[in-house]
């Protein structure tokens, strides 16, 4: 589509009208300044085009931006020319992915606006600001969104769909997939996507509670209710999610004296307190997770068959990791930042043989697995750059699942396939075990340390 002249002159009077405005690319480099913000640093736009931001300049944030994908809204920063602005960064994205950054600071018509007090003063607030909307997502519970369930594969694109489509429903919905998967992520995008927002999010997890005092954490207690109880009464998860929603994990964990009091509580939306004489009204959306079939339990009597057909009105299945295998790339570099931010890390590549190597992996453990290799790999790793040298723990798995030496083949492996697997797990143990010492792993496999070599060689084993 060709933007009329008109209009670019328009666009090109607003973005000149701006102190300072300057786009990157996702790897920190200037793709447009305007002459304004190019006067302030001292070159010619084109001049800068191409060129590391952090070289043109100083003390610039845009690379961080781009590499978090966090805005900074209302920041204090000093230009090159000595004055002090007020710069907002934002981080621009396409289908949910960072492609890059932009900053700006407006041009004020008064000098009141440009004072420290008044740059120190907005920054506080918008400090406060960010710190108040922490604690409501904290109260609230929902932490996480659409965005935080990476992938592009047609199984979890299905996914997303079917979460958009539920969440402006009041259906109660049941996740089903196997552990690590993300199924509680699901749930958190299902409220955040939904009219239920901006009400609280109450979670909890049935196989974690005793059994004797789940019932007063389900639907909490009236005074004296029982010996430690408060004077004053509890109330439970139903009354907390009035208004929001209410997320059951492990429900096939849940006693059968209970799924008969739940089940009147779904049809009814009303509850009765332990020791209480009057049902309360409640309001809840309510989001149950299971990791078992619970069509099996029904059929053995453990699981109530009226309770399961109230629970799994709609069914969203979230598919293990070995099902979405072309999803490795993005996750992997989803994990690493994320890895980066909560260890403190400052990981920024991952060798490709790494991800060829995950491709062979059937993920047992899922994406939590990958995530917790990652971090392994993170802790060993001396540089900012993840080679496969730094996954020699991760070998013996993938040797345990397959022979990745030898071809694949139908039947029964012939007996040099097996020795070769064998042989191969058994060195990786034991470099392992020496600490990639290869005169000790020689003495522990009893062989010459040019021996040992050469087997590494041939297996592929990194020197």
């Amino acid at each position: 589509m060709t933007i009329p002249p008109k209009r670019l002159e328009i666009m090109d009077q607003i973005l000149e009208s701006m102190a300072t405005f300057v786009v990157t690319d996702t790897e920190g480099r200037i793709v447009y300044v305007n002459r304004r913000y190019a006067d302030i640093l001292g070159v010619e736009p084109s001049e800068a085009i191409g060129k590391p931001v952090t070289d043109i300049i100083p003390g610039t944030r845009m690379h961080i931006v781009s590499r978090t994908g966090r805005e900074e809204i209302a920041s204090v920063f000093v230009q090159k020319n000595g004055e002090t602005t007020v710069v907002n960064r934002l981080p621009i994205k396409k289908d949910g992915k960072t492609i890059g950054a932009i900053a700006f600071s407006v041009m004020s018509r008064t000098n009141e606006l440009n004072t420290i007090s008044t740059i120190e003063q907005i920054s506080r607030l918008n400090m406060e600001i960010a710190h108040y909307k922490q604690e409501l997502s904290r109260i609230r519970g929902a932490k996480y969104s659409l965005e935080q369930i990476i992938g592009g594969s047609k199984a979890i694109q299905d996914v997303k769909i079917m979460i958009k489509r539920v969440a402006q429903t009041k259906s109660t919905v049941l996740i089903t997939g196997e552990t690590g998967t993300g199924k509680e992520l699901v749930a958190h995008a299902i409220h955040q996507e939904g009219p239920r927002r901006h009400g609280p999010f109450v979670k909890l997890n049935c196989a974690a509670i005793p059994a004797d005092l789940l019932e007063s954490e389900l639907f909490g207690y009236e005074e004296g209710a029982f010996t430690g109880a408060k004077k004053s009464g509890k109330p439970g998860k139903f009354e907390l999610a009035h208004g929001g929603t209410l997320l059951l994990d492990e429900i096939d964990q849940l006693p059968a004296r209970l799924q008969s009091k739940l089940l009147r509580a779904i049809q009814e939306k009303e509850i009765d307190r332990v020791g209480g004489v009057k049902p309360l009204a409640v309001d809840f959306r309510l989001i149950c997770i299971s990791n078992q079939n619970i069509s099996t339990l029904v059929e053995t009597g453990a699981f109530r068959e009226d309770l399961y057909y109230r629970i799994n009105v709609v069914i969203i299945h979230t598919p293990p990791l070995r099902e979405r295998l072309d999803d490795i790339p993005v996750l992997t570099e989803f994990l690493v930042k994320k890895i980066n931010i909560e260890a403190g890390f400052n990981i920024l590549h991952v060798d490709p043989k790494v991800l060829s190597l995950f491709q062979e992996y059937h993920w047992p453990g899922n994406v939590r697995e990958l995530e917790h290799i990652l971090e392994r790999a993170a802790n060993m790793a001396q540089s900012d750059q993840l080679e496969i040298g730094h996954f020699e723990f991760f070998f013996p798995r993938v040797v345990g699942q397959r022979n990745p030496v030898a071809p694949k083949r139908q039947g029964t492996p012939c007996l040099e396939e097996v020795r070769a697997a064998a042989e191969r797990e058994a060195i990786i143990q034991a470099l392992a075990d020496a600490n990639r010492n290869k005169k000790l792993a020689s003495k522990i496999l009893n062989i010459d340390r040019s021996v040992l070599y050469d087997k590494m060689k041939k297996y592929g084993i990194p020197l």
